[in-house]
């Protein structure tokens, strides 16, 4: 939730340097507007509910909590540049300052 609401807070930021910010997960369309409208998310939010771009970019991973496994998303940033290929990944990504972090890229490209 905090990281969509830094990613929100810096859009404007984003546009001015060229890009496009987009959440993706496997919760519905449904889910996401009840999300983007309680916490006042500006991001485009996708759904994937078959999985086929969280499995494709290697994201459905197992996870472990309090000693049980189940299976789920990592969370990961992918920045693409203007040629379509993946220029920088963030992999199991810390919210704090992850958003700042990502406009740095950004501009750098």
């Amino acid at each position: 939730t905090q990281e969509a609401i830094s990613f929100s807070q810096l859009k404007p930021e984003f546009e001015k340097a060229g890009a496009v910010v987009i959440g993706l997960s496997p919760d519905s369309a449904k889910k996401h507007d009840k999300f983007k409208s309680k916490y006042d998310l500006t991001i485009d939010l996708a759904a994937d509910e078959e999985r086929k771009v969280i499995e494709a970019y290697h994201l459905w991973v197992e996870k472990s909590m309090y000693g049980r496994k189940y299976m789920g998303v990592e969370r990961a940033t992918f920045l693409i540049g203007r040629d379509g290929r993946i220029a920088r990944i963030w992999r199991k990504v810390r919210v704090k300052g992850h958003a700042e972090a990502v406009l740095e890229a950004v501009r750098a490209l």
